[in-house]
């Protein structure tokens, strides 16, 4: 193994390490209410149909 080999795996690994420590700690949170112009809370939007999916079958 070349030492520009070894750079860059240790850069890799530490790049990944960086990366798995990303986020905030804690519970989740809920997000914000939704509100209209005005002020008021909106309304819940009708939920669509549900449409079958070719792949449903792998996963009932």
């Amino acid at each position: 193994m070349t030492a520009r080999t070894a750079l860059t795996r240790t850069a890799l690994a530490a790049l990944l390490l960086a990366l798995a420590a990303c986020g905030r700690a804690g519970p989740l949170e809920p997000p914000p209410a939704r509100t209209a112009p005005d002020g008021t809370p909106e309304q819940a939007q009708p939920e669509e149909a549900d449409r079958p999916f070719i792949l449903d079958g792998l996963i009932q």
